[in-house]
């Protein structure tokens, strides 16, 4: 009989052995608590990893848009300048001294702008009709042209980076 508690002890069981079990099962219990928060814990970890790399990258992907279309408003802004040259040298006679001015300067500011990702879109007649660089201003019958193909260029469109500015203004042929 144990002494202190006034209860038999089992021979087999050392003594303190019965305290000893007792206490193991709280410690288990404890433990396995444990193991369950630091899972908890690695899972939330990777989930913040995850989310500040996904947030790493948007701000990437931000900062190239904004580098690549900083210079779009200026870019927009020009393309009256780009028609009004075009349109002066087209009423210009081949021999006009300023003509010649006027193409180099064309030649320069495409140069300037085609460096800053800004492309022309001038459809040819007979090219066929692309909704996503186009408006149709009007439609037209013309013999030799492909029914929905360009018969006629109002005015030339503009990409820039790969994002439409303008769309090229065109007749299109009647189907």
């Amino acid at each position: 009989m144990n002494q202190e508690s006034g209860q038999e002890q089992d021979p087999r069981q050392q003594p303190g052995e019965a305290v000893e079990e007792n206490a193991s099962q709280p410690l288990q219990a404890q433990v396995e608590a444990l193991q369950a928060e630091l899972e908890q814990l690695r899972a939330q970890s990777l989930l913040e990893r995850a989310d500040l790399e996904n947030q790493r990258k948007r701000m990437v992907r931000e900062i190239e848009s904004a580098r690549r279309f900083a210079n779009e408003r200026l870019l927009a802004d020009m393309l009256p300048v780009f028609d009004s040259i075009e349109a002066g040298l087209a009423s210009a006679s081949a021999d006009d001294p300023l003509r010649a001015g006027l193409e180099a300067t064309l030649r320069q500011l495409q140069k300037v702008t085609g460096a800053n990702g800004l492309v022309e879109i001038a459809p040819a007649p007979g090219d066929a009709f692309n909704p996503e660089h186009h408006q149709a201003m009007s439609v037209s019958e013309a013999e030799g042209v492909a029914p929905g193909a360009v018969v006629q260029v109002f005015q030339k469109g503009y990409v820039l980076n790969e994002r439409l500015l303008r769309p090229a203004m065109v007749v299109v042929a009647k189907s």
